[in-house]
């Protein structure tokens, strides 16, 4: 008898006897992303540790169990969770964003803030439709970041606004949609403009000196954080990461930002936010929303960023490639690649890319200027 009731608990302490199809329709979509990132490389370093997450929580809803009390409990990826609630990790990642990232094209054409700001247009976009569609104006806030295609913000103003309910779906769906930057660009890149412009070469950027890249990142910390001390986080971090990076005198802290912390913390993010997505919070008519509005942001920011191109192509009689435009939303560097790679389907001998990663800065700035205006708004700091 005794073996037998062993036995029997054994069975039952199997997964099997726990699951709901809910589980395994979110299991088979971790798979899903799991191909996506691995057999076709859509942005891996993302996709992997974000799908496994899912699939852990999928099959194991305690490991984001919440600390009971007397601080007893509570799963490993909870605690991981609990530093993007403290908007601990996005800032980390924007640290590790500016010590990779070249500012450079961005100091050298600064009329690129004006291409990143256009790409911004999603982001109001998805605000006014999620209102639309029901959500409060906090909940509608945290959702529009999504448009700038910045999973780091996104994670980071839906904890500032208390959103932690809705993180899960918009993390997903901003990190999903990073990831697949690639396929959602190309084709409306290609409807708003003609293979003429798009074989538009542009000139070479002046060459920009070690003092101006150590004063960028100074004067825009001092100018927007004076402005808007809410994006001190974002803005701040992003600085700080580039001036390691710029000022030549600590080498290893820009050796550490942008390889060996960036990919812990890549790590940390990607499990806990994927980690959220169990059938039970993920499977309703929210997050299909919140999915639904996040491609129609994106879209209308890639949109806005290629038509305000167009119209720097009319101003500057021609000098400017519009295709560059769509570089405005926050995935660096991808989207300055698509923009590259588009233009190269154009004409072989077209170099856009350098041009692209102007705008592609300046969407990071831009969809942190957002956050932190939605904080002030909201007087949340």
């Amino acid at each position: 008898m005794y073996i037998v009731e062993t036995l029997d608990n054994l069975i039952h302490q199997t997964a099997f006897f726990n699951l709901t199809v809910g589980n395994y329709i979110m299991i088979v979509v971790a798979l899903v992303f799991l191909y996506l990132a691995i057999g076709r490389g859509f942005e891996p370093l993302l996709l992997v540790p974000i799908a496994f997450g899912m699939l852990l929580v999928n099959i194991y809803p305690d490991i984001m169990a919440p600390v009971g009390e007397g601080g007893a409990g509570g799963g490993l990826l909870y605690y991981f969770y609990l530093l993007d609630e403290w908007a601990i990790l996005p800032s980390l990642i924007f640290m590790g964003v500016g010590a990779m990232t070249d500012f450079g094209p961005l100091i050298a054409n600064p009329k690129s803030f004006l291409l990143g700001a256009a790409a911004q247009f999603g982001i109001f976009a998805a605000y006014f439709g999620a209102i639309f569609l029901g959500f409060n104006d906090k909940a509608a806030a945290a959702i529009s970041i999504i448009g700038g295609a910045d999973g780091p913000t996104s994670i980071f103003l839906a904890g500032k606004l208390g959103q932690t309910t809705l993180m899960g779906p918009i993390a997903v769906a901003a990190y999903s949609y990073m990831a697949l930057v690639p396929i959602i660009q190309p084709p409306i890149m290609k409807l708003f403009t003609t293979e003429k412009e798009r074989k538009i070469k542009m000139g070479q950027l002046r060459p920009v000196s070690k003092l101006e890249k150590i004063l960028f990142p100074i004067v825009v910390t001092v100018v927007v954080a004076l402005i808007l001390p809410t994006t001190a986080p974002l803005v701040g971090m992003l600085m700080l990461g580039n001036l390691f990076r710029e000022s030549g005198v600590v080498r290893q802290l820009a050796d550490t930002a942008s390889n060996a912390l960036m990919y812990i913390v890549v790590i940390v993010l990607g499990t806990s936010v994927g980690a959220t997505t169990s059938a039970e919070a993920f499977l309703n008519w929210d997050t299909i929303k919140i999915v639904a509005l996040g491609l129609i942001a994106f879209a209308f920011g890639t949109a806005a960023g290629v038509l305000f191109g167009k119209l720097m192509c009319v101003l500057t009689k021609g000098k400017v490639n519009p295709l560059i435009g769509s570089a405005g939303v926050s995935a660096v560097p991808m989207a300055a690649r698509v923009s590259q790679k588009v233009g190269a389907e154009a004409d072989p001998t077209n170099f856009l890319l350098m041009h692209a990663m102007g705008p592609n800065v300046a969407g990071v700035i831009g969809t942190a200027v957002a956050a932190g205006t939605f904080m002030a708004v909201f007087g949340v700091f």
